[in-house]
């Protein structure tokens, strides 16, 4: 038995019980292994500059009369291939509710979007990321059905707590019961539902649900996975009088899939979505070597849109300065925007009650929605914004040129861009879709805001028009990832320095590694001209002359600095050059 899997096991379950399980996780390796016989050898590391990922639903685009997942497919390789290289296809499980993230089944398509040929068809020309959606299952999946049963295995699959148990200190991320009262067939039962009483958590505490999770993993892995996105993935241990999340065995439980994917799989990277405060987020990393490879930087999307609201990027600068990597072997998993609203609970330490409550405002007077969450002494807080980002972007009861919003936009877009990290872009911000709130009236449910689906025919014919909002956005980002993705220095390990140089201005240097390219990224997220001077550092050969990537024009250094003028909501990425 590896060492390493053993101890996690000790440490989870008790040696005895480790003794006893550890063949059945060899097994589980040893059949997998030998199944992939992936090539373990990882050139460059596990990232470059060329990574990005498109984040989608498997029905995002439609059209009559075809599977989704192949008009999915068709649609991406003519509009994007070559430009994005992975696409992380949300849930695309049988399900019943929450959009996905309430799996019937972790092994089957949804017939509805079409099968397994269809995700294999898409990760020829992508690289994929699957869901790994294994805090909870469905309460109509077969194991929760056997446990209303009260069949083995399955009784012990769940967790039963007694409705009269202390659990005061359990984190509560949603403003809704932690305990759902079930008929079994040996009575009434209360079980852990962290997110709805159709999300039934998974006990962890039973090593049988580890065996089966881990299985799972190794399977989405032989389905063409080479990114596993952790969901919810921070609350998955229980211990009563606890927070019940970032719990030790937490983190053990992951190291332990990392330690077998090493072995079965070195080149699959694991992903954490931890919805959590910035110091929590980032322990996932471990110690850069045994824990997750990427972390989503939660921070990022409200602080932001801080910068915008407020047109001064002076927050959003000081939390980017303490922006740390454990190791060049992880990185930071970068958006704005995704398949939720914008979180606010990573914004708690940076910002102050009243700043949150400030941009709570402005969203709903924007046609947005504020979803709120409890606190052990009751009371609510605001906790997610529900609005489309472009929309978020906004200022309330203006009326603005579409040019205006675009470019805004894509000023935002741009400083998730150039930040050191993986950028994630959400399918309707690479589009410039608008908020959908038609939606939430249909589904009742806020979130529904930010998800809509698109006819194929109706969406490329907006692409076709140069003055629609659609057109205005998606070129120039296009565009922009081009330029990205053919620069070393904005590699996502690659050094990153902070400048201060207005407070309007988002700046900073990359750097690559071999200190031989160096690219000086500016963002303004004011409506209004800002003129700045930025001293330069010691450059090998102190270069004068600087080349803007998206634009082609060239700037020149005196006395060591840059003069510049950069007009409202302008980017410059501006390269050294040899004098």
């Amino acid at each position: 038995m590896n060492d390493v899997i053993l101890g996690h096991l000790q440490f989870l379950y008790g040696a005895a019980v480790a003794r006893e399980t550890g063949p059945r996780f060899e097994e589980i390796i040893a059949r997998y292994q030998a199944a992939l016989n992936r090539n373990p050898d990882l050139p460059g590391g596990y990232f470059n500059e060329k990574d990005v990922v498109l984040i989608a639903y498997g029905d995002m685009v439609r059209t009559a009369g075809e599977r989704p997942l192949q008009t999915l497919e068709s649609f991406l390789s003519t509009h994007v291939a070559g430009t994005i290289n992975t696409v992380h296809l949300l849930p695309f499980f049988p399900y019943s509710s929450d959009d996905g993230f309430s799996v019937i089944d972790y092994r089957q398509v949804d017939p509805a979007l079409g099968e397994w040929s269809d995700i294999a068809a898409l990760g020829g020309p992508f690289r994929l990321m699957f869901d790994a959606v294994v805090n909870h299952v469905s309460a109509q999946s077969f194991w929760f059905q056997r446990f209303l049963q009260d069949e083995s295995p399955y009784r012990d699959y769940f967790i039963v707590v007694s409705p009269n148990a202390d659990l005061a200190q359990v984190f509560r991320p949603r403003s809704l019961p932690l305990l759902s009262q079930v008929t079994t067939a040996s009575g009434q039962k209360h079980v852990w539902t962290t997110f709805s009483a159709d999300q039934v958590d998974l006990n962890f505490a039973n090593p049988d649900v580890l065996l089966e999770v881990l299985d799972t993993l190794l399977f989405y892995v032989e389905q063409g996975a080479e990114l596993i996105r952790l969901d919810a993935i921070a609350f998955i241990w229980k211990e009563q009088e606890t927070a019940c999340i970032h719990l030790p065995q937490t983190h053990h439980i992951i190291q332990l899939m990392r330690s077998v994917l090493d072995i079965v799989a070195p080149n699959v990277l694991l992903i954490t979505e931890t919805n959590v405060p910035h110091r929590d987020n980032v322990s996932y990393f471990g110690d850069g070597y045994d824990e997750a490879q990427m972390v989503y930087n939660f921070s990022l999307p409200p602080l932001t849109l801080h910068a915008f609201h407020e047109e001064n990027a002076e927050v959003l600068s000081g939390w980017a300065e303490r922006l740390e990597l454990p190791s060049k072997q992880v990185s930071f998993f970068n958006f704005l925007a995704s398949h939720d609203g914008i979180g606010l609970t990573p914004a708690r330490d940076l910002l102050s009650d009243q700043e949150i409550a400030a941009m709570a405002d402005r969203i709903e007077k924007l046609g947005g929605y504020v979803s709120y969450r409890s606190s052990p002494d009751g009371s609510e807080s605001p906790y997610e914004l529900n609005i489309s980002y472009i929309d978020a972007l906004g200022k309330p009861d203006v009326v603005e040129e579409e040019a205006l919003v675009a470019r805004r936009f894509l000023a935002a877009q741009a400083i998730m861009l150039a930040l050191r990290g993986v950028p994630g872009i959400y399918f309707h911000s690479l589009f410039g879709s608008r908020s959908w709130p038609e939606g939430v009236e249909q589904t009742g449910h806020k979130r529904t805001i930010n998800r809509q689906k698109l006819q194929r025919a109706e969406l490329e014919h907006e692409l076709d028009a140069p003055r629609s909002l659609r057109a205005q956005v998606f070129s120039p980002y296009i565009e922009m990832l081009q330029r990205r993705t053919a620069e070393p220095a904005l590699h996502p390990t690659a050094d990153q320095q902070i400048v201060r140089v207005h407070p309007a201005l988002f700046a900073l240097w990359r750097h690559t590694a071999a200190g031989d390219q160096h690219v000086l990224c500016l963002h303004n997220v004011a409506n209004r001209t800002v003129s700045a001077r930025v001293e330069l550092p010691a450059l090998p050969g102190q270069p004068r002359v600087f080349r803007d990537l998206l634009s082609g024009k060239q700037l020149f250094a005196s006395d060591n600095s840059l003069f510049l003028e950069i007009p409202p909501y302008g980017v410059y990425w501006l390269k050294a050059e040899e004098s």
